[in-house]
């Protein structure tokens, strides 16, 4: 799983249903959404 920040809870938590997107400047990221309240998470992911 991946862990990302949530800023509604304002803590580290693993995302629900994390996908790999592709930024507009060709970086990868996750987004899924927080398991508590269900808040967009997002995590920058390294060039590779």
């Amino acid at each position: 799983m991946v862990e990302a920040y949530c800023v509604k809870c304002k803590a580290k938590k693993e995302m629900n249903e994390p996908k790999e997107v592709t930024m507009k400047n060709g970086r990868k990221a996750m987004k899924g959404k927080c398991p508590t309240c269900g808040t967009s998470m997002f995590r920058i992911m390294g060039n590779k």
